[in-house]
């Protein structure tokens, strides 16, 4: 069991936990993800790891599926039944001169430490955040602390500048500070327009793809990619590919697979907490006696 030492509300459905992994926290390196299961009976999802201390690592959580939002209920004090890790390569971190760094919705959660060891390397660091809305904006303040730019889109325009965040991106490509790197994280549309955006340029992008995961080891073939004509596996080869190489509308179509039954098992669970004799801990921990 993987104690709960902090919890706390980003934006609307979006939750921060710190959690006590201290053998992870040791070996972790930026880019690189756990898989959880929040009980013995649940299901294993994949969550990159945002940061991390000596004894904890600090997940970011969008409640968008049954799990997700299981987990989401979730206090301090409480436990999360298994969180297996580090998995996946860590980022390809080397000096470029200026690096664009997009982060797209819950992206930015991803894309923040990356943002922070590329920053670390000497470079200097242009960070472009989008959201649908300023209530779904997170981890301005953060990136704030250590990138040389922040720039803010929302698509309704209720802060920042109104917007795609590639409208930004040629902004910062056209400018004197031209980077030589861009990597982008965030819903699979943007991934491919920031990709197309830059690919006229020559500019090397790199996007981290999020699958779907099994194992985390490459064993179920859940998260099989294409990229540059080749299947590879985003646990194991990944998760960042060369955004120019990916095929995204594979990677869509792969996607969209379980979605009905994905909605399915989140209706399921929304009826569930309907009920007004429904215990919190006992849905977490299904096969224990009621309190």
């Amino acid at each position: 069991m993987y104690r709960i030492i902090e919890a706390s509300w980003l934006a609307p459905e979006v939750k921060r936990f710190r959690l006590e992994a201290p053998e992870i926290a040791r070996k972790q390196r930026a880019g690189q993800f756990v898989i959880i299961r929040v009980h013995e009976q649940g299901e294993r999802i994949p969550l990159t790891i945002a940061a991390s201390d000596e004894r904890t690592i600090t997940l970011i959580v969008q409640g968008l599926g049954k799990t997700t939002r299981l987990l989401n209920q979730l206090e301090a004090g409480d436990a999360v039944r298994d969180v297996v890790g580090p998995l996946g390569k860590p980022s390809d971190i080397h000096y470029y001169g200026t690096v664009a760094v997009i982060g797209g919705g819950v992206g930015t959660a991803i894309a923040y430490p990356t943002a922070r060891a590329f920053k670390f390397a000497g470079n200097r660091v242009v960070a472009i955040l989008g959201a649908r809305t300023r209530d779904l904006l997170i981890l301005e303040a953060e990136m704030r602390e250590f990138c040389d730019e922040v720039h803010v889109t929302t698509d309704d325009g209720s802060y920042g500048v109104k917007g795609l965040v590639t409208d930004s991106l040629q902004a910062v490509i056209a400018s004197d500070n031209r980077p030589g790197l861009v990597l982008a994280i965030g819903p699979i549309p943007m991934m491919r327009a920031v990709a197309e955006t830059t690919r006229p340029h020559g500019i090397k992008t790199v996007v981290s793809l999020n699958p779907i995961m099994v194992d985390g080891t490459g064993m179920c073939g859940g998260c099989r990619v294409q990229v540059a004509g080749r299947s590879q596996f985003a646990c194991v080869d990944g998760p960042e590919f060369d955004a120019h190489a990916v095929d995204f509308k594979i990677l869509a179509a792969r996607n969209a697979m379980y979605r009905e039954a994905e909605q399915r098992s989140l209706a399921e669970f929304n009826a569930q907490r309907l009920d007004p004799h429904h215990c919190r801990l006992t849905e977490a921990h299904p096969g224990s006696p009621p309190p």
